[in-house]
């Protein structure tokens, strides 16, 4: 019986999620290449769509003060697809929310904000306020929005297929929960552990799947106590936190696979979206 080709794995970080790139190669050079290629497309990816970097055209649309900015076509379908989500969920995933980490910071403390701050930035958010029509965005002084919760998902469609135009090879890109696949391994189908909910069981499962994509979320591992309380970071914004007594955390996964990640994301963001609805205060 043949060997399978070896499996190169190549990891780094980028989009504040740890990322691997998988590729089936006896030819570790072909693998290294091919790594690189990936890894390159998420760091062009994370460059041009983060609020952090002043050259990026999130940047340039947020320091607009008022005046509207035309795009490129890659950020126009960005940004329809973050409007299509926002219509989907009933408004629950919105872009304009990112104003919000101006009173909300999630770095590991204890410290939540008061209700008079989160509602000095309330009038900023709302996607309803932006004037959007492909190519051109229009937003009040102000107002900002945040592309990073759908980059990551975007990133992984794109690495896979800078792999696909390279080589006709098997690969897994995996950033941080979301992943895509070129195709089958050469004995099989890609295994992949699904994390548990359950602290004292290593993995909640493992899926099997041979091309395509899974979009995972879960709340599981973004939230903090205060108090006593749960509170999870993916809440919708309100003026007061949804607090929820230690001991009775409702924890919610989900993984939906397609072709591309960009897809199934849309899809676990109004499901979980939803889920939140149901338990607020």
């Amino acid at each position: 019986m043949t060997a399978a080709p070896h499996i190169h794995s190549h990891r780094f970080s980028a989009m504040a999620s740890p990322c691997e790139i998988k590729v089936e190669t006896d030819d570790a050079d072909l693998a290294s290449m091919l790594s690189a290629a990936a890894e390159a497309e998420a760091r062009r990816i994370e460059e041009k769509f983060t609020r952090y970097r002043a050259t990026g055209i999130v940047s340039r649309i947020n320091c607009a003060d008022g005046a509207p900015v035309e795009v490129d076509e890659e950020t126009a379908g960005l940004i329809a697809y973050a409007a299509q989500v926002h219509a989907l969920s009933e408004g629950r995933f919105d872009i304009t929310s990112g104003v919000l980490r101006r009173v909300w910071t999630f770095d590991g403390s204890d410290r939540v904000p008061h209700r008079a701050n989160v509602e000095s930035v309330l009038p900023l958010v709302g996607w309803h306020k932006v004037r959007w029509e492909s190519p051109v965005i229009h937003m009040p002084p102000g107002m900002e929005i945040d592309l990073g919760g759908i980059c990551k998902e975007y990133a992984v469609d794109r690495a896979a297929r800078a792999i696909a135009l390279e080589a006709n090879v098997p690969a897994m890109v995996n950033f941080g929960g979301d992943l895509a696949t070129t195709g089958a391994k050469s004995d099989g189908r890609w295994r992949i552990a699904i994390e548990s909910l359950d602290p004292e069981k290593d993995t909640g499962g493992v899926l099997h799947i041979a091309g395509g994509a899974i979009a995972t979320r879960g709340d599981a591992p973004r939230y903090y106590d205060k108090l006593g309380n749960f509170i999870a970071q993916g809440k919708p914004p309100t003026a007061e936190s949804c607090a929820k007594p230690t001991g009775h955390e409702i924890r919610r996964q989900a993984q939906i696979s397609a072709r591309s990640v960009t897809r199934p994301d849309l899809l676990k963001r109004i499901y979980l979206r939803k889920q939140e609805r149901k338990q607020t205060c």
